[in-house]
C-alpha cells in the first residue's frame, strides 16, 4: 500500500506484518519514546511493563497478537490486544498502540487498530477495551470513530494505575 508523506509530498510504501523477534527492540523504543512525550515515563504505566522488553514472546498466544507496520522497510509503529486480566473470557485489551511521531497523521494508527479489531474478533472476543491518557486527544478521537465509547470505569486488571480514560467496544 502506498500513502503520501505530509512534509516531502512523496509515496511511501506502508505494510502490516505480525511482530518478529527481531523488532523487540525498536518497538520497545517506540512505546517508550512516545510515552515520554506524552508524560507516561512513569510507574504504573506501560513504560514499565516487562513485556516491552520481548513483545514477541508477549503476544504469541493464539487469543493475542501485536502487528507493527513499516514504512519503506522501517518499523514505525504498532499495536496488539489480549486477554485482559480479571475479565470475561470475550472481553480483550487494545494494547501499546504506539507512532513514531513523524509518522503520525498518515493513517497509521487507524490501520493498527482496525487490524487489531478484526484480529481479535477472528479470535472469538466479542468486546475490545483500552485505556490512555487525557492528553492523548487524537487518539481518542480515532477510537470514538471506530467505535469505542468512553466508560466511567476502568474494567479487569490493566497493571496501569495512571490512565484516566477507559474506552470499549463491541466486536459482534
Amino acid at each position: 500500500m502506498l500513502i503520501q508523506s505530509k512534509t516531502t509530498n512523496q509515496q511511501m510504501n506502508i505494510s502490516i506484518r505480525k511482530i518478529e523477534e527481531k523488532d523487540n527492540e525498536t518497538i520497545k523504543n517506540i512505546i517508550r519514546d512516545s510515552l515520554t512525550e506524552y508524560g507516561g515515563n512513569r510507574p504504573g504505566t506501560a513504560y514499565y511493563d516487562e513485556d516491552i522488553l520481548n513483545m514477541f514472546d508477549s503476544y504469541k498466544n493464539e487469543k493475542s497478537s501485536y502487528i507493527v507496520v513499516e514504512v519503506d522497510g522501517e518499523v514505525v509503529g504498532g499495536g496488539g490486544f489480549k486477554h485482559l486480566n480479571k475479565a470475561e473470557s470475550n472481553l480483550c485489551e487494545l494494547q501499546k498502540v504506539y507512532i513514531k511521531k513523524e509518522f503520525r497523521g498518515l493513517g497509521i494508527g487507524k490501520m493498527i487498530v482496525k487490524k487489531c479489531i478484526e484480529e481479535a474478533t477472528k479470535a472469538g472476543y466479542e468486546y475490545m477495551y483500552l485505556e490512555t491518557f487525557p492528553n492523548m486527544q487524537k487518539a481518542q478521537i480515532l477510537y470514538r470513530k471506530l467505535g469505542f465509547n468512553n466508560l466511567d470505569h476502568s474494567i479487569g486488571d490493566t497493571g496501569h494505575r495512571t490512565n484516566e480514560i477507559w474506552m470499549l467496544k463491541k466486536l459482534k
